[in-house]
């Protein structure tokens, strides 16, 4: 199980470093940024992939949503200054509550 959220991480990871360079492309007008996104996405995918060999789909896909959606905002507010909310915050709390509580409580999550 452990190798398999160590698969979600690196997709996770992977995801947000290429909507970053997605960003930063500027269209696909910038090469170097484009190359990092397109590759970034191919990573992320490939390793989502690898963790559903043993996650449920739902719930791998809910944690990789949920967890880049904070990740992005937050490297968004720091890197490009772009303004976060009360509300924007907050739901982005909502989000880090879900993960945890799906990751505590339900019983789909093999532990």
């Amino acid at each position: 199980m452990t190798k398999a959220y160590l698969f979600l991480l690196i997709a996770i990871i992977s995801e947000v470093i290429a909507t970053t360079m997605l960003k930063k492309s500027d269209g696909f007008t910038r090469l170097l940024p484009s190359v990092f996104c397109t590759v970034g996405y191919a990573v992320a995918f490939y390793f989502l992939s690898m963790s559903l060999r043993t996650l449920n789909v739902g719930v791998a896909y809910g944690i990789w949503c949920g967890l880049g959606i904070v990740l992005i905002s937050l490297l968004a507010f720091f890197f490009f200054h772009e303004k976060l909310d009360l509300a924007a915050m907050l739901g982005l709390g909502m989000i880090i509550g879900g993960v945890v509580v799906i990751q505590v409580f339900s019983r789909t999550v093999s532990h």
